[in-house]
């Protein structure tokens, strides 16, 4: 696999970047309120925005969190792994329970998980998210719990492992997926997609920018659909810095509309 700091090749004004948050932008933390997107990385992709390419970040958070977490910029986005999406223009498209059937999930949820102390339940909105991150011996029990889930909602929720936790989705909610969308939209249209992430959640988008032609990159180790690959998080936000530097290297050439 090979060291994505090469950008040989990589015309950056004729691309549109996904970006993962968690363990990509930002380093992981014990939980999830305590995580930050360093000054450096949020510097890099306002001039990225400013220089009009385009960018979306695509992550399992809501989409009010990566607000807050990409304050004051207000880019594109997918939350829950795709069940919430802003289109460029700013409109809002979701999957969604019906309220009712939500409701009856997460309070059945919730009684299950305080049988298990340390098991933390996530209430995205319009999914939930399992943590054991800080009880990682409860890993067996929270796939089970998961999968019992599945098994009685499978219908209308899907499972998605991530790293110290299980998530229930709605059906239909997948990052490629979710990229695929983005890709038919403009500014994005016409571009090379590149998606940067890191996690089981991630492959998904790796997999449909290698059907599109483009290029997808893993951050740390792991097998991967990736075929490019960065070290840390540390090693995003140099590389993010690299890409400024070929930016203003490269001639203003406008994508033309189709």
């Amino acid at each position: 696999m090979n060291e994505s700091h090469d950008l040989s090749g990589l015309d950056v004004r004729h691309c549109a970047f996904f970006f993962d948050v968690d363990g990509t932008l930002a380093e992981i933390q014990p939980r999830p309120e305590l995580v930050f997107i360093p000054p450096g990385s949020l510097t890099a992709l306002e001039h990225l925005h400013v220089s009009e390419i385009p960018i979306a970040v695509i992550s399992g958070r809501p989409l009010s969190q990566l607000d807050d977490l990409l304050s004051p910029l207000r880019l594109p986005a997918a939350g829950v792994h795709g069940a919430e999406r802003r289109t460029a223009e700013g409109q809002l498209r979701n999957l969604a329970l019906d309220n009712v059937l939500f409701d009856r999930i997460h309070q059945e949820l919730a009684r299950a998980c305080a049988e298990l102390p340390g098991l933390s339940l996530e209430n995205k909105d319009v999914a939930f998210a399992l943590h054991f991150r800080l009880a990682p011996e409860l890993e067996e029990a929270a796939r089970a719990l998961a999968e019992d889930f599945i098994g009685r909602y499978g219908d209308v929720l899907a499972l998605q492992p991530g790293k110290c936790v299980f998530e229930l989705k709605p059906r239909g909610a997948s990052k490629g997926e979710v990229i695929r969308t983005f890709m038919q939209e403009a500014p994005f249209k016409g571009r090379t997609p590149v998606f940067i992430g890191d996690d089981l959640t991630d492959e998904a988008g790796f997999k449909a920018v290698n059907e599109l032609g483009g290029l997808s990159i893993k951050v740390g180790t792991g097998a991967t659909e990736a075929t490019q690959r960065l070290d840390s998080v540390e090693a995003v936000g140099a590389w993010l810095e690299s890409l400024l530097s070929a930016l203003s290297e490269q001639p203003v050439n406008p994508i033309k509309p189709d």
